[in-house]
Formats: structure tokens, sequence, C-alpha cells
């Protein structure tokens, strides 16, 4: 006979209870639980399952306790008679605006697994261009942090006690010498306050960031940078041109699609731009020439194939190229991205090795010649 000697687990109390449902509360939903939402709701539904019963196997499914959660408020509102794309427009956290009126634009039309098939679609782009590019930022951010901590290691504790060597001998040191241990004594007395300046630097960047005035003016550097204002043109292209495919092939409006991608777009000079032709497109104007206005944002190519589409009535198909070329195109630079920055990145790190030891051997050459 077998017996299960493991410990039971214990149950948690109230106290603790409230305090998990506090901390789940406070953690944001991670979006491949959103995409797993949406991909389940729709197979659930395809298999002729009705929205109700589908809501209450997710309920059960979902181990997001702050998912979780959510669900249990749109399956109670949807019982009362409300659409699932009105409920889940209170709550964008847990499904962003430019879902909930795909879905609603589904619901209208009656082709709700359509327009989950698209939201599902375009939740799958979205996060695997998002995952990229922070893959392709962590090779770069850790080499900038190690040589940040280097360097401060050397000029803090290493060069102060090969200055007092330097010291007993009084010989004149070189120039390069004598700039590196300006540097090492300004560290070593005002170490303390130039982290604390660092700190206020960095946490006054992010509440100016914060502001819409301040955070245009460094988007517009950005644009500007050789190879990063490349890249980031490329990617809110490409995000442009599948969001607003997206939004058209779900039976949006023009105007509304337009609208919802300008909330999708990162980066200020493109929203602000999206804004703006979204207002002058209700007077009549053609997208097209409102778009090829500022060319530094948008290429002729993008212009060129959205004044095709307008004049066929193609301009979701058309777009849908546009979309397909800049995924691709941008997929490319990011995979290739860790190769294009590291022969920078290795040579910054030699011209900084090669100074620092420079500065150091010299005197020591020196003083080993006057012995």
């Amino acid at each position: 006979m077998r017996y299960n000697t493991g410990a039971m687990p214990r149950a948690l109390s109230p106290l603790e209870q409230k305090l998990n449902a506090f901390v789940a509360h406070l953690l944001p939903i991670p979006f491949q639980h959103k995409i797993v939402f949406v991909q389940h709701l729709r197979i659930m539904l395809k298999a002729g399952l009705s929205l109700v019963e589908a809501l209450n196997i997710l309920i059960q499914q979902t181990t997001n306790h702050k998912l979780k959660g959510i669900l249990v408020e749109v399956l109670y509102n949807v019982e009362k008679g409300r659409s699932l794309s009105d409920v889940l427009r209170q709550y964008p956290k847990a499904l962003p605006l430019i879902y909930t009126r795909m879905m609603a634009a589904g619901e209208a039309s009656g082709t709700m697994e359509t327009a989950l098939l698209h939201i599902e679609e375009q939740m799958k782009r979205s996060h695997e261009l998002a995952s990229r590019i922070r893959g392709a930022m962590i090779y770069p951010c850790i080499i900038i942090i190690a040589l940040v901590g280097i360097a401060f290691e050397m000029l803090y504790y290493v060069l102060p006690k090969l200055i007092v060597v330097f010291a007993e001998f009084e010989a004149r040191l070189p120039l390069a010498t004598r700039i590196l241990i300006a540097v090492s004594n300004f560290v070593v007395a005002y170490g303390i306050w130039l982290l604390i300046g660092a700190v206020a630097f960095i946490v006054g960047f992010i509440l100016l960031y914060r502001t819409e005035k301040f955070k245009t003016i460094i988007h517009r550097l950005i644009l500007r940078f050789p190879i990063i204002g490349g890249i980031t043109r490329k990617i809110n292209c490409a995000r442009f041109s599948s969001t607003l495919t997206s939004l058209l092939g779900s039976g949006i409006s023009i105007i509304d699609a337009m609208k919802i991608t300008s909330d999708v777009l990162i980066n200020r000079p493109y929203r602000n731009m999206v804004i703006d032709a979204t207002s002058r497109l209700k007077k009549g104007t053609e997208l097209s020439k409102l778009l090829a206005v500022r060319p530094d944002l948008f290429p002729p190519m993008v212009t060129g194939m959205i004044g095709t589409g307008e004049k066929t009535g193609k301009i979701e198909e058309l777009l849908a190229e546009v979309s397909a070329y800049y995924n691709e195109d941008v997929e490319k630079i990011l995979k290739n991205l860790n190769t294009i920055i590291e022969p920078l990145i290795i040579l910054f790190l030699g011209v900084v090795v090669a100074a620092m030891a420079i500065a150091v051997v010299m005197p020591m050459l020196t003083l080993t010649q006057n012995i």
C-alpha cells in the first residue's frame, strides 16, 4: 500500500487572500495572457459555444488573478445584455482600445470570429515586434552599464593608489596622466554627489518625459540619429500600415481607423502627423496627399501605394503589402542590430581602455628610465 506523506497545502487566511488580491491588482496583465484570452475566445466561439459559456470557461482557465477578476465583471455585464466590446472598453488594461473597436465592428457586422482573428494577428505582430526591440537593446545596455561601473571603480579605487606612487617620485607626469589624475581626484572627492546628481538627472528626465512637449522634442531628436532614426521610421511605418490594415479589414471607417492608429504610434511626430491628417481627412482630402506633406516620416513608397489604393479601391490590399514589406525589413534590421552595434561598442571600448592604459603606463616608463 502507498501512502501520501506529503504535507497538505495550508489554506490561506482572509488577510493573505486580500494581500494576494492587492498585489495581483497592482501588477500588469502580461501581454501573452491577453493574446491567449483572445485566441481561446475565438476558438470556443468557432466551436459553437455561446459567449457566456466561453467566458465561464475562460474564467476557470485563466491563471492571472487580475484578468480573472476582470472577466468575472465582464461575464456579469454580458449576462445583463451588454455587448462584449462595450464592457471591455471599461478595462483598457485587459484589452486596449484598438482591439475593442475592432471587436465592436465585428459584433455590428456579425463577423465576430473574423474580428477576433484580426485582433489575434495584430496582437501577435505587436508583441513580436516589441520583444525583438527589447532583445536588441539588452546587449548594448549591459555593455554600457558594465563600462560605467568599471570606469568608476578604476577612478575611485585603483588610480588613487597609483597616484600615491607617482607622487613619491616628484616627476613631471604626462598630460594624459595629469588629466586622468584630476578626474580621479574629482570622483573621489565628489563621488557621492555625482551619484546623487546622476539619480536626480534620471528622475528629472523621467518626470519631464511624461510631459508631451519634452517627449516630442526627444522623439524628434531620435529621428535625426543616424542608425536609430532610420529604425524608428521603419518601425512606425510598419505599425501604421499593419494597424490601419487590420482596422479597415474589420469594417471600421477610415476616419475611426486613423484615430485609433494614432494611439498605436509611439513616436510623437508620427502620432501628431496622423492626428492632423485625420482632421483634414474629414474635409475630403485624399490620405496619400496628406501624408505626402511629410516625406521624412512617410516615404514616397508608402504614400504612392496608398494613392494607388485610393484610385483603385484596393487601399486595404496595398496597405497590407506595405505592412508586409516594413515588417520584414524591421525584422531583418533587428536581427542584425547587434552585428551593426557590436563593432561600434568594441571601438569605443578600445579607445577608452587604450586612453586609460596610456595614461597609467606612460609615467611608469618615464620613472623606470629615470631610475
